[in-house]
């Protein structure tokens, strides 16, 4: 296939932080092996697929370019998104959920470019290229889908995650890195699920980002659509689990009507799902995802909002109601009566205003944190920003001018006015002071010799959110994975397996091979006893060649193997269904 990079302008706009998880998607690594799985398991769902998938799934397939034959090449396939107003970027497995989220606000679909192992076909808890090319990929191409897919990514990725989340992403990026490796000892992976097992049970409270995680699991992953007693498949995890998607037509699986409560309902990625939920319709998933956005405190802010923040311990935002965005790791809020009236954040802090910093209040300034009041002047019904400059000038809020700042909750500012800044409706943003103090009762929060006071304005907080307002105030180019994807093993008995593999696949494609069909068959038969899947594709050719003798020798040993290896059974007789009447096999 070719591998020419044709850049998608989608890619080139997203933010540096996004870029740095982005790996080159190098198509040489493909081995003959990767090749077969990939078209086994395209083969199987399209077959399978087509009686049980949303009618966008096939479709899709078409429009995204997606082949049965060869696994995607990612340059190929940005040329095609485009078309639709996406893109695609390879990644090392799992990445952390906002920037997996924020990936999709970009219209960009993130791909895990490895790819499972013939011994995990039916599924693997790891992201891999079967899964978000064949399973993701085809679906966008639903516009409406397409929608929710990018303004879930939107919104997500300002869900404001707990510390103990993100030791669960690690968990289960280990675990499924793990389980996909070869040979990797039972007691090691005992001990990662084990560890995800504890996590998972001792989450506490569940975060926005646990919430929104979960409605993403149970429609973008899991997701089926339609009516109860006759759902379709639209779920990435369903589409690209050969296994899983005839499962969850089974009565095994309970099938419940989708709605906000599912955003309660966690899951495990190592087992098959009991439940799913089913959406009438793509508009409904829009309607459940606004819901649940007007909980979070993306919409609400609030003193809730900020406690969020704290407790989630990683840099946040809170906007107040002047606009005015205040980003950093938040540590303190001071209340009254249910209202925030002192704000406090530790460490490197940034000002900004509709996303954009403030000239001067960037990182480099605020070096040692930011804490400002929030609300109203005690006594006064007029908050500062609502106030004319008739009004400011009478309560002493003017240039040079000396002034004491009561504010609700009995915060004091004290202190010189230097200066003041607006926003273009001409509501006053932050006010400067020097020989400033601001106590709370007996408390000193800033002391004159501490050099100039910035004080925010601004009568509420009207959203808090995680990740900074501008995202080139801070250096967020600093994620180094805990762990990485294994890759197989080498060795003279796998390589000559892969060359097998690739015989095959070039008596297919009408070129010439090296060897013929019958002494791949005495080869494999002879030296990989355990391997299938080349048997069951030699089996394929003896059918395409009218060779019926032949044939006959292929199916008495996959007999053999399916005796020895009773667990793979139903994928060799799976395999010989695509070719072979019912009543041969």
């Amino acid at each position: 296939m070719e591998a020419n990079f044709e850049s998608n302008p989608l890619i080139d706009r997203l933010p540096k932080h996004l870029k740095q998880f982005i790996k080159p998607q190098d198509y040489s690594d493909y081995t003959p092996i990767n090749q077969a799985v990939w078209r086994y398991v395209m083969r199987k769902n399209v077959d399978y697929l087509s009686k049980v998938a949303h009618n966008s799934y096939l479709d899709g397939l078409k429009k995204t370019g997606l082949e049965i034959d060869n696994i995607p090449n990612m340059y190929g396939m940005n040329r095609i998104l485009k078309e639709i107003g996406w893109a695609a970027v390879a990644v090392d497995g799992f990445i952390p959920p906002n920037a997996f989220m924020e990936f999709q606000a970009y219209n960009v679909l993130v791909i895990a470019s490895d790819i499972r192992q013939l011994e995990h076909i039916e599924y693997t808890p790891a992201p891999d290229i079967i899964h978000e090319g064949a399973g993701h990929a085809p679906i966008i191409a639903n516009p409406e889908y397409a929608e929710y897919l990018r303004r879930f990514g939107e919104i997500g990725c300002k869900a404001i995650s707990s510390a103990r989340d993100y030791e669960l992403y690690e968990a289960i990026r280990l675990l499924s890195i793990l389980k996909e490796a070869e040979d990797t000892p039972e007691e090691i992976i005992k001990k990662a699920e084990a560890q995800v097992d504890f996590l998972q049970n001792n989450m506490g409270e569940l975060s926005e980002m646990s919430r929104i995680r979960n409605l993403h699991w149970w429609t973008v992953e899991y997701g089926l659509i339609g009516t109860i007693d006759n759902p379709k498949i639209y779920g990435a995890g369903l589409l690209s689990s050969i296994g899983e998607s005839a499962w969850c037509m089974t009565d095994n699986v309970e099938k419940i009507p989708y709605d906000i409560s599912a955003s309660n309902q966690s899951f495990d990625i190592t087992k098959p799902q009991p439940q799913l939920y089913v959406t009438p319709d793509f508009a409904h998933l829009s309607l459940v995802l606004e819901e649940f956005a007007n909980t979070m405190a993306l919409r609400t802010g609030g003193l809730s909002g900020i406690k969020k923040l704290i407790k989630s311990n990683a840099i946040g935002t809170i906007e107040l109601s002047t606009g005015i965005q205040i980003s950093g790791l938040f540590t303190n809020v001071i209340e009254h009566e249910g209202k925030p009236v002192y704000v406090q954040t530790t460490g490197k802090t940034a000002l900004s205003y509709r996303e954009k910093e403030l000239v001067g209040h960037g990182t480099q300034y605020h070096v040692e944190g930011f804490g400002s009041p929030i609300g109203k002047l005690k006594g006064i019904n007029l908050a500062i920003e609502d106030m004319s400059p008739r009004d400011l000038r009478a309560y002493d809020i003017y240039e040079a001018e000396k002034v004491t700042l009561e504010f609700e909750g009995d915060i004091i500012v004290t202190g010189e006015i230097i200066t003041g800044s607006r926003n273009l409706q001409g509501e006053i943003l932050l006010i400067k002071f020097k020989n400033c103090t601001v106590t709370h009762k007996d408390k000193i929060l800033f002391q004159p010799e501490w050099g100039i006071y910035d004080m925010v304005v601004g009568k509420k907080v009207i959203s808090a959110y995680s990740g900074p307002a501008d995202v080139n105030s801070f250096d967020m180019i600093n994620h180094i994975p805990s762990s990485h994807t294994i890759k197989a093993k080498k060795s003279e008995q796998r390589e000559e397996l892969e060359r097998l593999y690739q015989n095959i696949r070039t008596i297919r494609e009408g070129k010439s091979a090296q060897i013929t069909l019958k002494e791949a068959f005495s080869a494999v038969s002879a030296n990989h006893p355990n391997d299938w899947l080349l048997a069951v594709e030699i089996a394929e050719l003896a059918v395409r060649d009218n060779n019926h003798d032949f044939l006959g020798k292929i199916l008495n040993h996959l007999e053999k193997v399916k005796q020895n290896r009773p667990e793979v059974a139903h994928l060799i007789s799976g395999g010989l269904e695509l070719f072979l009447e019912k009543a041969t096999i």
